[in-house]
C-alpha cells in the first residue's frame, strides 16, 4: 500500500469509474449546493435556476482557485463569483463577466480553454435521485459499469409507497487511519462480526437478562442483538457478485431480515406497487451492497455509507441517513439508530471495527509476507463467471473487488 499505488488509483480508478457524488435531496431548490472532491479533484453539485442538477469543476478557469470552498449551502443571487478577481459564471459554467475586459482585446480569451469557463465533469448521471460522476470523458457508460447491481437502489427507494427518498439527519463523517480497500473489504466480511463484535453483542445481552422476555425493547436492542449469530447463519444467508466489483452479502437473509413490519405499511406498498413486488421489498434486506468502490447500501435500515479514499492510509467514511417518505416514522428511527448503532466511531460497534482497520494497516507493515489470505471457498470456475451466487462466507466477494482494481487500474488501457 504505497503512495505510488494511491495516486495510480486515483489517476485510474476513481477517475475512469462512476463515483457517487450524492442525493438530490440534499440540493432541493434552485442555487443549492454541495462541495466534496473525487480522486483529488474539488467538484461542485448544484442545483440550477431551472431546477437542472449540475456536477462542476470546482475550479475558476481564469487562475484555479476555488470557486465554492464552503462544504454546502444556498448560493445567492445568479452567478457563481470567484472571489479571487470576480470572474462570474452562469450555473451552468458559462462564462459571463470579468473585470478588465478591455485589457483581453486581441488575446483569443474567448477562444481558450479559460473563455469556456467552468467545466461540467465529463460523465453525469442520476439514478432515482442517486448521483454519479465520471471525472474521465473516456470510460465505461453508467449502465454497462453498474447493470443489474442497480436494482439495490430500486429495492431501497420502493420501500417508499411513492418511490421517494430524502437525506435528513446531517451525516457521520469519520476518518479512520486506513487504506480504503481494507474498509471496503470489510464492508463483504460476514465471517468477522462474530469474533470483532462478541463484546457488544454480550454486553447487550446482559443488559436484557434481567428483563421479562415480552417486556418491550429499545430498538437498538432489535439491531445489535442479530450481530450475535453463529457461523452457520452467516454462510447460510447468501452472497453474490456482479461484474465490475459490484456485491450483496444477504442475499437469502441478514441480521436485517427479523426487523418487524407494521401492518398498514405493508399494505400501503401492496397498494403502491402491487403484492409481489411489495413482498419482494419487504422480504430482501440485504446486509450490504456494495455499489464499487464508493457506495455501500443498507436497504432495510435505509443508510448509506459513502468511501472518500484521501491518502494512502486515510479513508473519509460518510455515513447518511434516509428519510423513507410515505412511510411509518419508525422506518427514520430506525435509520437514526442504526447509523448512531453502527457507524458512529464512539459506538459500541464501529469501535470494534476502526480499532481493527488500524490495527491492520499497522501489521501489513510486516515483511513477513507479501501476501493476505483470500482463499476461502475458491473455485476455478468463478474466474470464468462475471455473476455468480455463493455463500454469505465465500471470499469471492472480496476477490471480486480486487478483479475489478486489477482492471481498472491498468494505464494501458488492457483488461488485467
Amino acid at each position: 500500500m504505497s503512495k505510488e499505488v494511491f495516486e495510480l488509483e486515483q489517476r485510474t480508478l476513481f477517475s475512469n469509474t462512476w463515483i457517487y457524488l450524492g442525493h438530490a435531496s440534499q440540493i432541493p431548490s434552485p442555487g443549492d449546493f454541495f462541495t466534496l472532491d473525487v480522486a483529488g479533484q474539488p467538484v461542485l453539485v448544484l442545483r440550477d435556476l431551472g431546477g437542472e442538477v449540475r456536477a462542476l469543476h470546482n475550479r475558476c478557469a481564469h487562475k484555479g482557485a476555488k470557486i465554492v470552498t464552503a462544504e454546502s449551502g444556498r448560493l445567492e443571487g445568479r452567478f457563481l463569483r470567484c472571489p479571487y478577481h470576480a470572474w462570474a459564471y452562469r450555473f451552468d459554467g458559462e462564462l459571463v463577466s470579468y473585470p478588465l475586459k478591455d485589457g483581453y482585446e486581441c488575446t483569443q480569451l474567448r477562444q481558450s480553454e479559460a473563455g469556456l469557463g467552468l467545466r461540467p465533469i465529463a460523465g453525469f448521471h442520476i439514478y432515482r435521485d442517486f448521483i454519479f460522476g465520471r471525472l474521465s470523458p473516456e470510460g465505461v457508460g453508467f449502465n454497462d459499469y453498474f447493470g443489474d447491481i442497480l436494482q439495490t437502489i430500486d429495492l431501497m427507494v420502493d420501500r417508499s409507497p411513492t418511490g421517494r427518498l430524502q437525506i435528513e439527519g446531517g451525516v457521520l463523517r469519520n476518518v479512520i487511519n486506513c487504506n480504503w480497500k481494507l474498509y471496503l473489504e470489510n464492508i463483504n466480511d460476514s465471517v468477522h462480526p462474530v469474533s470483532a463484535h462478541e463484546s457488544a453483542v454480550r454486553a447487550a445481552q446482559a443488559v436484557l437478562k434481567d428483563l421479562p422476555a415480552d417486556a418491550p425493547k429499545p430498538l437498538a436492542f432489535e439491531q445489535i442483538l442479530p450481530f450475535g449469530q453463529k457461523y452457520a447463519f452467516f454462510e447460510g444467508s447468501g452472497g453474490k457478485v456482479f461484474p465490475n466489483g459490484h456485491s450483496i452479502t444477504g442475499t437469502r437473509f441478514s441480521v436485517h431480515s427479523g426487523y418487524g413490519n407494521m401492518p398498514e405499511y405493508v399494505a400501503a406498498l401492496k397498494a403502491a406497487h402491487g403484492e409481489e413486488r411489495a413482498t419482494q421489498i419487504l422480504e430482501r434486506s440485504p446486509q450490504n451492497c456494495v455499489l464499487y468502490p464508493s457506495l455501500a447500501l443498507k436497504g432495510s435500515p435505509q443508510t448509506i455509507r459513502v468511501i472518500r479514499p484521501i491518502a494512502v492510509d486515510k479513508t473519509v467514511i460518510e455515513a447518511w441517513n434516509f428519510r423513507t417518505l410515505d412511510a411509518p416514522e419508525l422506518l427514520f428511527d430506525r435509520a437514526l439508530t442504526y447509523s448512531r448503532l453502527v457507524f458512529s466511531p464512539m459506538s459500541v460497534v464501529a469501535h470494534d471495527d476502526i480499532h481493527l482497520f488500524e490495527a491492520q494497516q499497522s501489521g501489513l507493515r510486516s515483511q513477513a509476507t507479501h501476501w493476505v489470505s483470500l482463499h476461502r471457498e475458491f473455485e476455478p470456475s468463478e474466474l470464468e463467471e462475471t455473476t455468480r451466487e455463493s455463500s454469505g462466507t465465500n471470499e469471492l466477494l472480496l476477490r471480486n473487488q480486487h478483479r475489478a482494481w486489477a482492471r481498472y487500474t491498468r494505464e494501458d488501457g488492457r483488461e488485467a
